[in-house]
């Protein structure tokens, strides 16, 4: 154990591995890539699905079971099956990301919108705002913090779950697993993992720090 753990530190430190467009920095950036532009279009789709929901109360039962359906979605099915239907191509990848995504982000979303406090909305009706205003005005801004969590935790998933590209012969992180897994390589896929799981806890300090620094000074009613 202590000799693989001695192999695994060379692995991650040596210069040569982090350099040209199959070392650790170009790895990185590719899974970068399919994480943020996945995640992104999860959000274009599930936010407003979300935001309609939970102001509507239409559709209630949907967005509180699809958090469900997105854990028991099997990805790599998905990326077979779209792979299978479309042909070589890096869709596959995103059809599924997208599809683990959209279910965390619209659950969040909903639940954010739910908890806006009923007394709330009737003082703004009593104002005088209307149906738009209210969601805009009142409910959007005292849901972000639940919205920002859906996200966070969607970005997480994706980018753990981003090492499918290499299943179909793309890059990314996963390109160390499944690579050391065809060459019985168990330094690499033990590297592959832990820069995977590296990445993920980045990514999720960095948007629970923006979350933070978002709502700094928002009272803990309002969260």
């Amino acid at each position: 154990m202590l000799e693989l753990l001695k192999n695994l530190a060379s692995w991650l430190t040596s210069p040569a591995q982090w350099s040209g467009p199959e070392g650790i920095a170009a790895r990185v950036l590719e899974h970068l890539e399919y994480s943020v532009l996945a995640t992104l279009a999860a959000a274009v789709i599930a936010l407003p699905v979300g935001l309609l929901i939970g102001h509507t109360g239409r559709g209630a039962f949907l967005a509180v079971n699809l958090s469900s359906f997105g854990r028991a979605l099997p990805t790599v099915g998905l990326v077979t099956l779209v792979f299978l239907a479309g042909g070589l191509s890096v869709w596959p990848v995103y059809v599924s990301l997208v599809a683990l995504a959209v279910p965390v982000i619209i659950t969040n979303t909903y639940a954010g919108m739910a908890a806006v406090d009923p007394e709330v909305k009737d003082a703004a009706k009593g104002v005088g705002l209307r149906g738009r205003q209210i969601l805009w005005q009142v409910e959007l801004p005292l849901a972000l913090p639940l919205i920002m969590t859906g996200v966070r935790l969607a970005t997480v998933q994706v980018v753990a779950t981003a090492t499918i590209a290499a299943y179909v012969s793309f890059g990314g992180l996963g390109r160390y697993v499944f690579d050391g897994l065809a060459q019985r390589d168990l330094v690499q896929v033990l590297g592959g993992a832990a820069l995977v799981a590296v990445l993920a806890v980045v990514a999720d300090l960095a948007l629970g720090g923006l979350t933070r620094l978002l709502f700094r000074g928002r009272p803990a009613t309002a969260r």
